[in-house]
Order: C-alpha cells, then sequence, then structure tokens
C-alpha cells in the first residue's frame, strides 16, 4: 500500500464515527442531517489536503472536537454586535441608529405575540397597519395624515408613482443626488414612470425657473434636500414656502425628499440646524418623506406626512403593499415616536440624540481613564496617545458638519502600515469586534459613540 492509500485510508467512515460515544451530545444538540453534512464536509477537506500536501490535516486526531467547532462557527449569526469607534455616529455599514430600551421592549413584545397589526378592537374588524404611527406623526408634525414604508427610497418611489405616473415632476439641476447604494433621483422617476424636468443650473435655480416648467402635464414640483453633499459660494435655491406660492396659482402639489427628517430642532443642543418636516408642513408642502432610522432614532423606515388626499391616493396604490412596513418596523417605530412626546427627556433616552450630544469633556475624561489599560495590552508595539479628533453625524446628514470628540490613536514603533493593519485585523477578530479607522499612518478609536467602558475593557483583555 503506498503512503497516499495509507493516508485515505485513516479517514474514519461516517458511521464509524456516528457511533462513537463522543458524537453523541452533538447528535442531540444540533441533530443528525447537520452533523452529518459537516462530517462529509470535513472528510472532503482531508482528501484535498492528501492529494496537495501528501499528509492529513492537523485536526483528523480529533474529528468530533473539529465537527463541533465547525458547527458552532455555521450557526454564528453573520450579523454580530461590534464598538463602533469609527468617528461615524450613524454609520450605513454598521446598522445607522440604534434603538431605544422603549422600541426595543415594543418589537420583542410583538415577536411573541399575536397583535393587532390590522385588526381594531372597537369594530372587530380589519383595521390598518399604519393608523397607530400616523396619529403619531400627525400630532407631532402637525400634518393631515401619514404613512410608513420600508425606508426612505421606497417613499420616494410610492410618493412619485401615486401622484405623477405618466406626468412630468419639475426638480432643480442641484437637487438631483445620488445615496448610498446608486440611488438617484432620476432613476427612481423612471422607475415610477415619471418624465423628469430639470431646471436651473446645478448652483443657481430661481423661481423663475419653475414658473416656465410649469405646463398642462406637470403633476408635482419637487424639493430634494441635499443631505450628503453641500454647495458654497455663488448660489441660490428656491425654499419650500416660495415654491408652495407658486404651485397654489397653478393648483399643483409640492413634495419634499427630506433624507434624514428631524423631528427636533438640533440647535437646542448646538448642533447644526437641519430641515424639520413641522417647518414644511407650516410652509404648506403637500408630502414629505424621510427616513425613520437616521436622525429620527428609530428603525429603517419610509415616512410620509402630509395632506390626507394625497395621503389616500398613496395608500390605495399596487405598491404600497410591496413596500409596507412589517409589524417589527412599526412597533419600533411607535415606541421612538412616544419618546418624542416627552421632549423633557429625549436626549437621555434616545440613543442617537444621546451620543450626538455627549460633550467633548466627557469623551476627553473617557479617554484619559482608558489610555493606560490599552497601554498595558498593546504598548510593546504602539505608542497608544489621546487625540482630538471630529466624528460626523453620517449616513448622508449634515455632510460638512463635524462634532468634535476624543480617539485613542495607535502609532506603530516600527513605523510600517502592514503592523498597524495587522493591529485593526485583531482588533476585528476579537470575541466582541472593535472597529476604528486608519488615518495619518495610525488608528484612530473615536470615543464618541463608546457607552459601554466595561465591556470594551473585558474585550480586549482577553
Amino acid at each position: 500500500m503506498t503512503k497516499i492509500q495509507t493516508l485515505f485510508s485513516q479517514i474514519p467512515a461516517t458511521h464509524r464515527l456516528l457511533c462513537n460515544a463522543a458524537f453523541q451530545p452533538l447528535l442531540e444538540e444540533f441533530g443528525h442531517t447537520r452533523v452529518v453534512a459537516v462530517l462529509r464536509t470535513l472528510q472532503e477537506e482531508a482528501r484535498a489536503q492528501i492529494n496537495d500536501e501528501g499528509q492529513l490535516p492537523g485536526w483528523c486526531d480529533d474529528w468530533c472536537h473539529k465537527v463541533h467547532d465547525t458547527l458552532l462557527t455555521q450557526q454564528c449569526s453573520t450579523l454580530r454586535p461590534v464598538f463602533n469607534l469609527t468617528g461615524t455616529v450613524l454609520h450605513t455599514n454598521l446598522g445607522r441608529a440604534l434603538l431605544a430600551e422603549e422600541a426595543i421592549k415594543a418589537v420583542s413584545e410583538v415577536m411573541s405575540s399575536a397583535i393587532t397589526l390590522e385588526y381594531s378592537l372597537d369594530a372587530a374588524g380589519r383595521g390598518h397597519r399604519d393608523q397607530t404611527v400616523a396619529a403619531l406623526l400627525c400630532e407631532i408634525t402637525g400634518a393631515e395624515a401619514a404613512c410608513v414604508v420600508n425606508n426612505n427610497a421606497a417613499a420616494v418611489l410610492l410618493m412619485l408613482a401615486a401622484c405623477a405616473e405618466g406626468k412630468d415632476v419639475v426638480v432643480s439641476r442641484g437637487e438631483l443626488v445620488e445615496i448610498g447604494g446608486a440611488f438617484r433621483i432620476p432613476d427612481v422617476m423612471r422607475q415610477a414612470g415619471c418624465q423628469l424636468i430639470e431646471v436651473g443650473t446645478t448652483n443657481r435655480t430661481h423661481l423663475t425657473d419653475y414658473r416656465h416648467a410649469i405646463d398642462n402635464n406637470t403633476a408635482l414640483l419637487m424639493k430634494v434636500h441635499t443631505s450628503n453633499y453641500h454647495i458654497e459660494g455663488f448660489t441660490h435655491a428656491v425654499n419650500e414656502a416660495e415654491l408652495v406660492a407658486l404651485a397654489n396659482e397653478a393648483d399643483i402639489p409640492v413634495v419634499t425628499d427630506l433624507g434624514s427628517g428631524s423631528l427636533v430642532d438640533l440647535t437646542q443642543w448646538g448642533l447644526p440646524q437641519e430641515p424639520m418636516p413641522q417647518q414644511l408642513i407650516a410652509d404648506g408642502v403637500s408630502l414629505i418623506s424621510f427616513s425613520g432610522d437616521k436622525l429620527l432614532g428609530g428603525p429603517q423606515a419610509g415616512i410620509i406626512v402630509g395632506k390626507k388626499k394625497y395621503i389616500e391616493r398613496i395608500q390605495q396604490h399596487p405598491l404600497k403593499r410591496a413596500l409596507r412596513a412589517d409589524k417589527m418596523t412599526l412597533a419600533a417605530l411607535e415606541a421612538t415616536l412616544r419618546l418624542y412626546q416627552h421632549p423633557e427627556t429625549l436626549i437621555k433616552r434616545l440613543p442617537t440624540l444621546r451620543l450626538l450630544t455627549r460633550t467633548a469633556e466627557e469623551i476627553l475624561a473617557q479617554a484619559t481613564r482608558l489610555q493606560p489599560l490599552f497601554t498595558q495590552r498593546f504598548g510593546a508595539q504602539f505608542t497608544v496617545s489621546v487625540d482630538h479628533c471630529l466624528s460626523q453625524i453620517g449616513s448622508g446628514s449634515l455632510p460638512v458638519d463635524r462634532l468634535p470628540s476624543t480617539a485613542l490613536t495607535f502609532q506603530p514603533k516600527d513605523g510600517r502600515g502592514a503592523t498597524l493593519a495587522s493591529l485593526s485585523q485583531t482588533l476585528r477578530e476579537l470575541k466582541y469586534p472593535v472597529l476604528g479607522r486608519i488615518a495619518d499612518e495610525r488608528l484612530w478609536l473615536d470615543l464618541r459613540c463608546l457607552e459601554h467602558e466595561a465591556l470594551l475593557l473585558e474585550t480586549i483583555a482577553l
């Protein structure tokens, strides 16, 4: 028998392994089907290594342990909690807004019980799933009516499809935005069956530009908040109040895509000003769409508020069912909106606002506490320093504004970029991954979003 044949003969048969007493707990915990599937995969790996390298894998002396580790790895969710120390508060790749405890509790309750999602207890019949959330949105914004879909891109698509299919929609060239994932306003209009009519220039659009574009085929005048970029210099834009006055002359509705959509005046906490749907409702805008998971601080959702006759048209459109929000989204959004009914405690109870309003002094004190402990863990290879930095809000919100913050920075003593990349990978591979950013030949851990300090210390100590 050749060496290769001898090695192949050392790969145990599946039935022999399954009869081994050590495998019985695995069969009880994971089931026969999964255990056998993993065994066959590992047997193929062993055969491949014999053919490629002329030897068995090192784990072949303990098949039970290898199968157990593989099964545990397979059942781990790919959606893992991480420390967001990137310096971006509403990080799209990391799930944007953290939910308030009240929202988390509400989601848990609707997941574990039958609920009145589309059932009216008063009438003992079918109700509308948006009803409760719509009432809260109207109370907060002053709108006549409201509805909810699964994200703001869906909200824009639905507004256009319901109110302007086959018709013209007039938009300033300076507002033809593209957001993440190549979501472009012109593309959405095509999908909604509308004809885009561009007016003005990239930097300057006047009321007369809109006036000259209106004809018998005009369905909407549209404003798009340029939430992910900012134009400065020789500029001019028409605000909603001016546009509504013009639209009323022609009996045409005005719609606005706000994008992030804050429901409170951020300037009261020293944050930059962001347009609010309340003001646009007061200005007479017919429909306004915005996100639930950005500055609002709730779950991913697209919210539309405005005049009742247009909301009713949206609710009756066939796309509404395809784009509607599920019970967990609605429960989380309702619980989040109820926090806005008590504005005095909003900054403490809503994680997004709590993180955005952390003071520079508080974050600096935290960094000063952590620096000696990180030096103890990583000081052999890195100089660990406390450095001032600027956080960003993220997710296209207030793109040019920054928040003063403090970071722990790691500079490799050998001056090699590979050493820095290795540290970044090490932190990502921790039981609770730590995510920072590399810039200026250092790794930066911005502490603005660090609320669980003890857990971070426990994580790096492992």
